[in-house]
């Protein structure tokens, strides 16, 4: 029997500002949204999810969460920086970072 996870009212509750949403916490979300899901298929979930945008990322792929945002990668070119214990100019190699820009719905959703 195929049961739907139910994620579009996930992100309903009222946070604060500071608060911090931490995995463990998403997984206590998920299941109890979906009393179907035992806790540790809900973590299994959230990994799966997390282990998949990783893998694309990692592949060069783009992974866009509709609404939500888009996940990709950028180049930071190589650069003069500087080590702030002893003031030493040091080089800093390029390397490639995760980029994350928000979906319309998202922004607008922070912005009302």
């Amino acid at each position: 029997m195929k049961h739907t996870i139910a994620i579009k009212n996930l992100f309903s509750y009222e946070y604060e500002r500071e608060a911090i949403l931490v995995k463990s916490e998403l997984v206590q979300i998920i299941a109890r949204h979906n009393p179907h899901l035992m806790q540790r298929d809900a973590e299994n979930v959230v990994s799966a999810i997390f282990e998949e945008i990783s893998a694309a990322l990692a592949n060069g792929q783009r992974v866009e969460l509709r609404g939500f945002g888009a996940f990709s990668i950028k180049a930071r070119s190589a650069r003069n920086g500087r080590n702030p214990r002893t003031g030493e100019t040091v080089m800093i190699e390029e390397k490639w970072v995760p980029f994350f820009k928000t979906g319309k719905d998202l922004r607008d959703r922070l912005n009302k």
